[in-house]
């Protein structure tokens, strides 16, 4: 009797709990034919980007210039096709200058939270490198959640 082998299209129906009990054989199939699958379909799905992008992009931009926008959402219609074409705008700011904006706000006297958003951190190997006085002064400032876990599959031997 052939062993089953699971399909991305056969875990779609599966629950997690039914995924989770597999023979361990299936699931290390399942991870590779998902993996595959990823691999397979990601430059797919770069690719149609690009073809809408060339078909619509420059009339769904011309469209959203007419509206005097620079940014936003532009509606264009292909036949019956409505084409919705969205431009977010991405904003960066260059660090050094708003640190030297921040210095001359606290020196005019005026609050910085005022004018600039202020994230502090410290990186966690900054940290650990720290003598135990000076990381006991920061230990209320520090919080450790857990992060989202990894979980890697591959039999004895090293063939997965």
């Amino acid at each position: 009797m052939k062993e089953l082998t699971l399909y991305p299209a056969d875990l779609a129906s599966m629950t997690v709990a039914q995924l989770a009990a597999a023979p361990i054989q299936d699931l290390l199939d399942a991870e590779r034919n998902v993996d595959e699958a990823i691999a397979f379909l990601k430059p797919l799905r770069a690719k149609l980007d690009a073809a809408k992008l060339q078909r619509y992009g420059e009339q769904a931009r011309t469209a959203l210039r007419d509206s005097g926008r620079d940014f936003g959402t532009a509606h264009v219609n292909d036949g019956a096709l409505h084409v919705k074409y969205e431009l977010p705008k991405k904003v960066t700011w260059s660090q050094t200058i708003l640190k030297e904006m921040a210095e001359r706000i606290v020196a005019s006297g005026d609050k910085v939270e005022d004018y600039i958003d202020v994230k502090l951190s410290v990186s966690e190997s900054r940290y650990t490198n720290w003598p135990t006085a000076l990381q006991e002064q920061f230990a209320a400032a520090r919080t450790v959640e857990e992060g989202k876990p990894t979980i890697t599959l591959t039999l004895d031997g090293g063939a997965a």
